[in-house]
């Protein structure tokens, strides 16, 4: 989640775009987890309608590069790792 900030700031409503299948409910905890954490500040602009950016911090801003490395490793391996997950699956399934 932290690699969709690479571009600037984000409104809160410019997040859910990119994340298929992501409720309000688990972007506001996800996102409240990330400040908490010091990856990305909040800013509340009182206008109407209320207006909520993040950006990354200089943390999270760090954290860009080796996010971008794991997600090619993944993207390289991703056959490997769905046969992996339908065996393990399958696995289950026979219990």
């Amino acid at each position: 989640m932290v690699v969709l900030f690479k571009g600037g700031k984000l409104r809160f409503g410019d997040q859910c775009r990119p994340i298929e299948g992501i409720s309000q409910r688990m972007l506001t905890h996800a996102l409240r987890q990330l400040q908490r954490d010091g990856l990305i500040n909040r800013t509340v602009y009182p206008s109407v309608p209320l207006r909520v950016e993040y950006k990354l911090t200089a943390l999270g801003r760090r954290l860009i590069e080796p996010l971008e490395t794991l997600a090619l490793w993944a993207d390289a391996h991703r056959e490997v790792i769905l046969k992996s997950l339908a065996a393990y699956d399958g696995r289950d399934a026979g219990i």
